[in-house]
């Protein structure tokens, strides 16, 4: 499958990607002490289908995996880095929560994540939120023609590092168009002037995801999706789609 995208194909993604903005919009709303992961699981549920499209993670089943994914979004709550399963927990005051969504709108997907506080924030949470997010926009910067997917790579994870975050292991983004993953994986720490070069209708999934602390290292949760930090510390992830065009990167995921 190709991974270059018309304009028109670009068009139709956006209209996916902004299911998925919304639907991440209108969770971050009702998330509230006391709010239970699987209620925001439902709400995404009902969003997505009413904008007429469908889920892209409910029983999402890659290679590397035993059981299909059993939600709508990821919800993964402070040590947990990502793919959350959205559960019975609800959520205390101070909780970090990471919410992944995707969407296919007319066999086109899109796919973000934001994370955010609930109730009372810690400073050190912000600025890990803060951090992620800024990693995220370096690297939607740096998808343009001509560049290298080093380039994009080393822009996400050289200052992340340089601040003292850890880059998830093993995980990054991706290519995404007719189906969630697809080539070309997008790393989150590289060397600039390595890698593929970024072309004219290149569509990526670009994801950042630091850690308190300084370390890369993860474990699985029993649930065999849930990521969680070795060194127990919190994460952060943000995610946008993300197309690249002649008058530079588009991102897709917007309402």
């Amino acid at each position: 499958m190709s991974m270059i995208k018309s304009p028109g194909e670009i068009a139709q993604m956006r209209e996916a990607g902004r299911v998925v903005a919304n639907t991440l919009a209108a969770v971050k709303d009702a998330a509230a002490v006391g709010v239970s992961l699987k209620e925001l699981d439902e709400l995404a549920a009902e969003s997505i289908s009413a904008a007429g499209a469908t889920p892209a993670f409910l029983d999402y089943r890659p290679r590397w995996a035993s059981v299909p994914f059993p939600g709508v979004i990821c919800t993964s709550v402070n040590d947990a880095v990502v793919h959350g399963i959205p559960n019975g927990y609800r959520l205390q005051d101070g909780d970090l929560l990471s919410v992944d969504c995707g969407a296919f709108l007319e066999g086109w997907c899109g796919d973000a994540a934001i994370s955010f506080v609930v109730g009372t924030a810690d400073p050190v949470d912000l600025e890990l939120i803060a951090a992620t997010d800024a990693a995220l926009a370096r690297g939607i910067e740096m998808a343009r023609t001509g560049n290298k997917m080093g380039d994009l790579a080393y822009a996400i994870g050289g200052a992340a590092r340089r601040a003292g975050y850890g880059l998830l292991a093993d995980h990054g983004g991706h290519g995404i168009g007719r189906t969630m993953h697809a080539e070309p994986p997008v790393p989150n720490d590289g060397r600039p002037g390595r890698g593929i070069k970024l072309t004219e209708g290149l569509v990526i999934a670009i994801e950042p995801m630091l850690i308190l602390g300084g370390k890369d290292d993860y474990y699985h949760d029993d649930d065999e999706w849930t990521l969680r930090s070795a060194n127990g510390r919190r994460a952060a992830h943000s995610e946008h789609t993300v197309a690249v065009t002649a008058d530079g990167p588009v991102i897709l995921t917007l309402p």
